[in-house]
């Protein structure tokens, strides 16, 4: 497999897990829990776009 592939398979990997954690977020009623499920899918949907946009070229980060 080629390195873009293994980084698509890998952000495709990463988009799954956020959004699993936001439906796991969701199904809670912990607070507390709920925050931190949030909180790691938004860095892992942040860490995807960077990973993706470096696949394609686009190493400058998005203002």
């Amino acid at each position: 497999m080629s390195s873009a592939g293994e980084s698509g398979s890998r952000v495709q990997q990463m988009r799954a897990k956020a959004q699993d954690l936001k439906q796991a977020a969701e199904r809670t009623t912990d607070p507390a829990e709920q925050r931190r499920l949030k909180d790691k899918a938004r860095r892992l949907d942040r860490q995807s776009e960077q990973e993706s946009d470096m696949a394609a070229g686009d190493i400058y980060p998005a203002e």
